[in-house]
């Protein structure tokens, strides 16, 4: 049987301001990418998102990102090597504190917005991300894009690499995702979202902006959760991919 593991971005809060309805996607997703405070989230968010996760099963993934509270980490920035690796281990370890507490630990690390297309193509930046990781545990798994150097540098530093799709951002017929800052970049039919995500978990393609019919194979799918209706669109997906015979659980 097809299985394939559901990861949403979730503790994008700050304070008293929430994003994501974090409890009810849980009951969802297999995978839980929590904001570690540079892009959104804070230490009681991501206290709570982990005691969450670990109550319900659902793996602690680290989503780390640029220092980026006021563009939600979805603006491009020049970080220095050497800072952006210190920065990523330390968001890791801060949601590790949590993730332990919770009688956890967390799972994998997975970059946010425009780090995580940032090391599609940048060897330097990718590099520092792998650095970031091998200094807070050499046995971390790296979600990302296939094909990115992200993934190729973490397999050259014996990191596991966990490939990932998503089924609400249009592609390019290169793979790579289109910018959100451009026209159809994010796929809104909750009709389509669903059949994207059973083509992409059964078949591993799907429809590129072009229409072109290109070939996606990931072990992960994205559902994000900051977007209107996340919770009942995941259910919908969940739903499909299981009466399509797909298996949906945690990636080993």
């Amino acid at each position: 049987m097809t299985s394939i593991d559901l990861n949403a971005d979730l503790g994008e809060g700050f304070g008293r301001w929430r994003l994501t309805d974090d409890e009810q996607l849980l009951s969802v997703v297999t995978s839980a990418n929590v904001a570690c405070g540079f892009h959104a989230g804070d230490a009681a968010t991501m206290r709570r998102v982990c005691e969450l996760a670990a109550a319900r099963g659902v793996r602690i993934g680290a989503q780390v990102s640029y220092r980026d509270l006021a563009g939600f980490g979805r603006r491009a920035m020049d970080v220095p090597p050497a800072e952006l690796a210190a920065e990523v281990a330390y968001q890791i370890g801060a949601l590790e504190v949590f993730a332990r507490a919770a009688g956890a630990r967390v799972a994998y690390v997975k970059p946010h917005g425009a780090l995580y297309n940032r090391v599609v193509h940048d060897e330097e930046q990718a590099g520092a991300v792998v650095e970031g990781v091998l200094l807070a545990d050499a046995e971390l798994p790296v979600l990302g894009l296939p094909g990115s150097r992200l993934l190729e540098l973490a397999g050259k530093a014996d990191l596991p690499v966990v490939t990932e799709a998503f089924a609400d951002r249009a592609y390019t017929d290169e793979g790579t995702l289109v910018p959100r800052g451009r026209e159809g970049a994010v796929v809104t039919d909750p009709g389509t979202v669903v059949t994207r995500s059973v083509d992409l978990a059964r078949h591993g393609q799907v429809d590129a902006r072009s229409g072109r019919r290109i070939a996606v194979r990931a072990r992960s799918l994205c559902l994000h959760g900051d977007t209107p209706g996340a919770v009942e669109l995941a259910r919908r997906v969940r739903g499909a991919l299981e009466d399509a015979g797909v298996r949906v659980e945690a990636f080993a």
